[in-house]
């Protein structure tokens, strides 16, 4: 858009409130850059953007972004071989940790919200990097002024000599300055400081008392800076560790921006991010002052504003007005008294355009609705030039000529006096004639004027309106109020009586007067009246809308957390239900291998099968997280008679005795057959048997199955470990139960991680809820 236009209507002022309101140079290079875009989908998605952080900003309170500044110069010089200083290393590390709380507020905000959805703000937070290595690098090497003494250890060493030997120094030059014989002869009994060495006040007349070096001197000559020979040697050595200290911060320095060369781009996307983020905050933050809202976008041509104010004037003063063009409307004529508003609202509607087209929100009530315009024209005020020595009337007519040649379709165009400052029949001609010309073109058009021919116009031609400025006849002063579809009237009998004008003279004014104007003007008057009631309910019905809408969001929001709520409470039940059944089958399996037990021992018979099926009639009731955790496990698509195979709702190994049709089969488990379904079925590799000749086969009744390490401190748990495996090996035992308890989850890890390493041991798993779930690790040994 011309720069004239967004000069004439003030957009640069809206610029520099707008800089009041950033926090980093960042921001205000983007305000600086700020113009209203014409292309329709960047001014969607601009205004998108704007919307989801001005929900956030006034909803939540934001992390502070003080201290963000432009650091994009000193990772340039990183990147070419300079050195940064610490100021320099701070405004990086301050950048890095405003992005990170930043981040943390944001994932926080959207885990804690469930139905909070901020595409547009998802896409930037993605883009931030990881740099809390380098802010941690920094941050331990520096604060805002030095480096730290433990920066390094030798930067460390070199510190301390210089104290212990300045301490030296000092005492030595504080015996000189508390002896009582200098005290005549010195200026002050201080210690102080002269071209970085310690030096005494002694006066002009006693300076052959002191041998040594003077330094400096005061400015009426009667104080010598001396620095005695007893000090010159420990001053000499301060010199020298004062250079071996400069040269360690260097490399120090040195190292640090390296780590940032080494980071220089993710750094330079963290800077564009952050200040774009500074950019929005601050848009949004205006916006909240001025009580602005989220416009919305139409390719349609239309334009509704209700109750559009100038945001550069006081809220609280100032009348605002619905500007309404509907889509067969193109032209807009306003008519009315002078200083009555028309050309502030004019500016207006100019103004609000590039605002929105800016991504700013706009200052109207909710359910504002503009276009997307290419550009904006406006001849507004009086801009005749002295040095061209141009009238008024020539001075609009040449910025007319030079709008009508550069307008077309896309474009909106404001007109202040359109044809003023000329004879007015020949004005109102060319006015209508113009007006005339750019409905041709297709372009939108507000144009003010005094002229009474224009009022008639529009009623002879499709697509234009009147409208007029409301003055009030009682206090014969304008109430600024805009009077959609109703044209000016004449007031001037009116405000003649209310001035005291006679009325016999009023009178006989009024038979001069036309019939039919007399009708026009009380059928204008009928037409305000009917204007203020249509424009009020509209006002309404636009209000109950917006709290429907609003309703139901709510509504919605409120559904969906008591669909998450209810979904929560059902798996708290089902994990309390689990636990349940888990300690059941637990205590199950216990008694099952107590009676397995005292079957071997005593010949006691026991009907197996009966306490198997009691146990999996528990499993049955073991209840499936949820349907995403429900994943459903591949199957051998070839399970054959013979085939070695493990159950799964057992967790026991069994043969395939038989195969009944395709979905069952008849397994062999130890002592006990059973008809299982295909898909319980895993099937396992056969192991080739050890040669027996190389092992002791073991009595397996003095070794068990399990081993419980509950109670056992960590060491002692991984001895009895081994020991435990070495035994189990040699019982030609192929699966293990080693039992270690849930707990802190310690010797869990330990006992696995002590299996994963064990050369007898083939893979390992966590035990099944029916075999002691989490507390329970299942070995299998080669």
């Amino acid at each position: 858009m011309k720069q004239k236009t967004l000069e004439v209507l003030e957009f640069n002022k809206i610029k520099t409130t707008l800089l009041n309101e950033v926090i980093s140079d960042l921001g205000a290079a983007k305000i600086h850059q700020l113009s209203p875009s014409t292309d329709f989908d960047t001014v969607v998605a601009q205004m998108e953007e704007l919307d989801e952080i001005a929900q956030i900003y006034n909803q939540y309170r934001l992390p502070s972004l003080s201290g963000l500044s432009q650091v994009s110069a000193y990772i340039k010089r990183a990147q070419i071989g300079g050195t940064l200083n610490v100021q320099e290393l701070n405004a990086i590390k301050r950048m890095i940790q405003i992005q990170n709380q930043f981040k943390t507020f944001y994932n926080q905000l959207v885990d804690d919200e469930e139905t909070i959805n901020y595409p547009i703000l998802d896409s930037q937070m993605m883009l931030l990097p990881v740099l809390t290595p380098l802010y941690q690098s920094i941050r331990g090497k520096c604060d805002e002024t030095d480096l730290f003494d433990a920066a390094s250890y030798e930067l460390q060493s070199i510190r301390s000599k210089i104290s212990k030997t300045n301490q030296r120094i000092k005492s030595q030059l504080d015996r000189i300055v508390k002896s009582s014989g200098n005290q005549k002869k010195l200026s002050d009994a201080i210690v102080t400081v002269r071209n970085e060495r310690h030096v005494i006040p002694v006066k002009a007349e006693y300076r052959q008392d002191f041998s040594g070096i003077m330094h400096d001197q005061s400015a009426s000559g009667q104080t010598l800076y001396i620095e005695p020979s007893s000090v010159v040697e420990l001053n000499n050595q301060v010199s020298r560790l004062r250079n071996e200290e400069k040269v360690e911060m260097e490399r120090i320095l040195a190292q640090l921006t390296a780590s940032v060369a080494e980071e220089s781009d993710a750094l330079l996307v963290s800077e564009d991010v952050m200040g774009h983020l500074d950019f929005l905050i601050a848009k949004a933050r205006y916006g909240a002052k001025i009580k602005a809202t989220k416009p919305t976008f139409t390719t349609t041509k239309s334009i509704y504003l209700p109750k559009a104010y100038h945001p550069l004037l006081d809220r609280e003063t100032v009348v605002a007005n619905t500007i309404a063009f509907d889509e067969d409307i193109q032209t807009v004529i306003i008519t009315g008294p002078n200083t009555g508003g028309k050309t502030v609202t004019l500016k207006t509607l100019g103004l609000i355009v590039i605002m929105a087209q800016s991504g700013l929100l706009v200052p109207t009530l909710d359910g504002s609705q503009l276009s997307v315009f290419e550009n904006v024209f406006c001849d507004i005020g009086d801009e005749q030039s002295i040095e061209q020595s141009l009238s008024t009337f020539s001075s609009h007519m040449k910025t007319i000529i030079s709008i009508l040649n550069e307008a077309n379709e896309n474009s909106l165009i404001l007109f202040d006096e359109l044809g003023a400052g000329t004879d007015p029949s020949e004005g109102a001609a060319l006015a209508m004639s113009i007006l005339d010309y750019v409905q041709s073109i297709g372009a939108q058009v507000m144009a003010t004027t005094h002229y009474p021919e224009l009022k008639a116009y529009s009623y002879n031609r499709p697509g234009v309106m009147n409208a007029s400025v409301e003055f009030d006849v009682n206090t014969l002063s304008p109430t600024y109020k805009l009077l959609m579809g109703v044209p000016g009237r004449s007031n001037a009998f009116d405000i003649s009586k209310r001035l005291g004008l006679s009325l016999k003279i009023i009178n006989h004014a009024k038979t001069m007067v036309g019939h039919d104007e007399k009708e026009i003007n009380t059928m204008i008057a009928s037409l305000e009246d009917n204007a203020k009631r249509v424009d009020d309910q509209r006002i309404e019905l636009d209000r109950l809308v917006r709290e429907a809408e609003s309703l139901h969001q709510q509504l919605s929001q409120k559904y969906t957390q008591y669909q998450n709520y209810e979904a929560r409470l059902m798996e708290e039940a089902k994990e309390k239900a689990n636990q349940r059944v888990q300690s059941a089958t637990q205590e199950a399996d216990t008694i099952l291998k107590e009676l397995r037990d005292m079957r071997d021992r005593k010949g006691v018979e026991v009907k197996e099968h009966e306490l198997i099926e009691k146990k999996k009639q528990l499993d049955d009731q073991y209840e499936v997280k949820s349907i995403k955790q429900n994943v459903k496990k591949q199957r051998h698509d070839a399970i054959q008679v013979g085939d070695e195979v493990k159950v799964l709702s057992y967790g026991q190994k069994g043969e395939v005795l038989e195969r009944i049709g395709n979905d069952e089969a008849i397994v062999q488990m130890g002592i006990i057959k059973m008809k299982l379904p295909i898909e319980d079925l895993e099937k396992k590799e056969k192991v080739k048997e050890k040669p027996s000749k190389m092992f002791k086969r073991s009595n397996r009744s003095t070794v068990k199955m399990e081993l419980d390490l509950r109670g056992y401190r960590y060491e002692e748990a991984l001895s009895a470990l081994d020991q435990y495996l070495d035994q189990a090996v040699l019982s030609n035992y192929e699966d293990v139960y080693i039992i270690h308890g849930k707990g802190t989850g310690a010797l869990q890890k330990g006992v696995q991680q002590h299996l994963k390493q064990h050369r007898s041991v083939s893979s390992y798993r966590t035990g099944m809820p029916s075999e002691g779930g989490f507390g329970v690790t299942v070995a299998t040994l080669k």
